[in-house]
């Protein structure tokens, strides 16, 4: 992990439910690219399981935006 602002915990958690949601996805029958695009994150131009796990947990880590109301 080279985000030194996140938690370990949270970044251990986060890593969890990445590998667990792209195992899901892996098991019916999608790829790397499926895994980013259903959290939003493009189609991962040829990405690898390993990338497309960081990536995922790095998103689930990001602070949220906030809407005004």
């Amino acid at each position: 992990m080279n985000n030194r602002h996140i938690s370990p915990i949270q970044w251990e958690q986060a890593i969890g439910y990445a590998r667990a949601a792209c195992a899901r996805i892996f098991r019916d029958g999608g790829g790397p690219g499926a895994a980013l695009g259903a959290f939003g994150l493009g189609d991962g131009g040829g990405a690898d399981w390993s990338t497309a796990i960081d990536r995922i947990a790095l998103a689930l880590c990001a602070p949220q935006q906030r809407k005004a109301a």
